[in-house]
């Protein structure tokens, strides 16, 4: 077994693949790089932080990508983009089982701006495409640098979110609200708390992610099999009773956290027996909990 979170993005993707059937596009031989970065005597790379293609996953063809975060944090520039734009409408085109992607970013690329918010928010329409076309989405969040700003918000149009509780997702960083707001609004060197408030376990919790595994290669690639097939032949579609039961889920959160600043009492008010425990549960055990919690709650 080997820890998700410490593998690079061209690691990531034969230990979720089935061995050797991995296809890239656009390798790094191609050397399709960033030109903004190089105008700016900014280092690049000859992926722009991203590898996509296509393989087989349990013998299924499914498209897919995976963000470097060693480069640049995995931030979205114009040509990082682009490629994973142009994966999603090749994966409606050679129609797809599914698409699964590996995400680790910390959002835009300051270095390109306005080219990297139009590519953040060409992916989230790409990504919305695929499901209109009926092809299940998989994210997966387990890399050490998160997933964030568009990033963050791409994540959450997928169909389902898998994350490990070493992985992050949220809109803004630690560092960016402190840097906004002050160390009084959140303190991002308090690593327990940036884990409480945008972890795993926490996004779990609130529905932000579906399933959570242990950080482990093959605990991913066997819950992004499952996720797949518990998607296939249902309705993946972006629909209007759907954006209604999230619009209705985030209302039912302000409630339930108004005037609440530390996810610990969150939890509490939510009805997780012994909050306290939960930052130090194994996933196994934190997931027999969360079971029960909801069991007894009804919650979803």
């Amino acid at each position: 077994m080997s820890s998700y979170q410490e593998l690079t993005a061209r690691q990531r993707i034969p230990a979720m693949f089935d061995a050797g059937s991995f296809e890239e596009f656009l390798p790094p031989s191609e050397r399709v790089a960033s030109p903004h970065l190089a105008q700016l005597d900014a280092p690049v790379s000859f992926d722009d932080g991203v590898v996509v293609g296509r393989g087989k996953l349990d013998g299924k063809l499914v498209f897919g990508a995976a963000q470097e975060g060693g480069f640049m944090g995995g931030a979205v520039g114009e040509v990082h983009g682009a490629k994973l734009v142009g994966m999603l409408r090749r994966a409606i085109d050679e129609n797809a089982h599914a698409v699964l992607l590996l995400l680790e970013s910390g959002g835009v690329r300051l270095h390109e701006a306005n080219a990297g918010l139009i590519a953040v928010s060409e992916v989230m329409r790409a990504m919305l495409d695929v499901r209109a076309a009926g092809i299940p989405v998989v994210a997966v969040v387990g890399g050490a640098n998160g997933c964030f700003g568009g990033m963050g918000i791409a994540a959450r149009c997928a169909n389902t979110v898998i994350m490990s509780e070493e992985g992050r997702l949220a809109m803004s960083g630690p560092e960016v609200i402190e840097t906004a707001n002050g160390v009084e609004e959140f303190d991002s060197r308090d690593r327990a708390l940036v884990w409480r408030t945008t972890g795993g376990k926490h996004r779990y919790l609130l529905g932000d992610c579906q399933v959570l595994v242990a950080d482990e290669s093959e605990d991913f690639r066997k819950a992004a099999i499952a996720a797949i097939a518990g998607l296939r032949g249902g309705e993946v579609r972006l629909t209007l009773e759907g954006l209604l039961a999230e619009q209705a889920m985030l209302a039912r959160r302000l409630d339930d956290s108004a005037g609440l600043a530390e996810p610990m009492d969150v939890w509490q008010k939510l009805g997780v027996p012994e909050p306290a425990r939960v930052p130090m549960l194994e996933a196994d055990a934190f997931l027999d909990m969360a079971a029960q919690y909801r069991a007894k709650t009804g919650a979803q």
